[in-house]
């Protein structure tokens, strides 16, 4: 009811021939210096339609289970369901992977808009969409691409893996280690605050290959829920945004295939300062929506 792609909001946007708007027959020669700039915050009829349609989705279906499992904390599966069925785990992994196609704004607006009921859930298709899928649309191998994106889109959640307990403030103090197999990698090491621990399947994980190198060493990788010496430990007891998983990860002689690297060797430190640089405009936007929420639920 509520699923939006690129294909079903052109269709909605469609005019009929009588009443195409002036700028569809206006002379190119028109002289546009005049108009002033669009302002940045205005959004565009899609966008805006974004919004409105994850609202209602938001107070229809994930308003009613907000208490339970803030209480549980624990995120209730139907909702997850729900998410990727209303195309909001794929809003920009194009539609030929069965994503919804659309762009980084409606992705930012639909973060802000689940805030607004549950910043649990918006931490979740956040992290999903700006982190974990924007770093396969950007740095995956075809094989990658090809085999991931339709799970990301359709029925699998991700988590990225960069955190650990001695390098917060400094993320690239990693003390996980990689080393190269005859077949491909093994990773040893634990991760820490990870979010969507306890929902993924895929998780993007960052580990040093080379640390005679520092920094320069550190190098991404796809590990698959399940995979040998792999586990999800403590869950972390929190204050507040309770229902999504925060947990510590173990590696312990993981080993992954040639074609679980992520990118290229060395260059995992550049993929994650791109990758937070998006992901911290999705948790302004899931903190501006909470605000937004608490604001207009304590003035009713």
């Amino acid at each position: 009811m509520y699923r939006l792609t690129s294909m079903l909001l052109y269709q909605l946007l469609m005019f009929p021939k009588s009443a195409r708007p002036l700028s569809a027959t206006v002379s190119r020669q028109m002289d546009i210096s005049e108009i002033p700039p669009t302002p940045i915050s205005h959004l565009s009829e899609i966008e805006a339609m974004m919004a409105d349609s994850v609202s209602k989705f938001a107070n229809d279906v994930v308003g009613p289970k907000v208490r339970e499992m803030d209480e549980a904390e624990s995120m209730d599966k139907e909702v997850v369901e729900q998410l990727f069925e209303q195309g909001l785990m794929g809003i920009e992994i194009p539609e030929k992977y069965g994503g919804a196609g659309m762009n980084f704004t409606a992705a930012i607006v639909g973060i802000e808009e689940l805030a607004r009921v549950d910043p649990s859930v918006s931490v979740m298709v956040d992290v999903h969409n700006t982190l974990v899928n924007t770093a396969v649309l950007k740095y995956a191998s075809n094989e990658l691409k090809e085999k991931w994106l339709p799970k990301l889109a359709t029925n699998t959640v991700g988590s990225f893996c960069l955190s650990e307990p001695v390098s917060g403030s400094d993320a690239f103090a990693l003390a996980t280690k990689a080393t190269k197999t005859d077949s491909g990698y093994k990773i040893n090491g634990s991760k820490m605050w990870i979010t969507n621990s306890i929902e993924a399947e895929f998780f993007i994980v960052f580990a040093n290959l080379d640390p005679s190198k520092g920094y320069k060493g550190i190098t991404a990788f796809v590990v698959e829920k399940g995979t040998k010496g792999f586990s999800i430990a403590k869950k972390e007891k929190k204050l507040g945004i309770k229902a999504s998983s925060t947990c510590v990860l173990n590696f312990d002689d993981v080993e992954i295939p040639k074609g679980n690297l992520l990118g290229e060797e060395g260059q995992g430190y550049k993929y994650a300062i791109g990758l937070l640089n998006e992901g911290r405009i999705g948790i302004a936007a899931q903190m501006t929506g909470l605000a937004l929420g608490a604001f207009e639920n304590a003035a009713k």
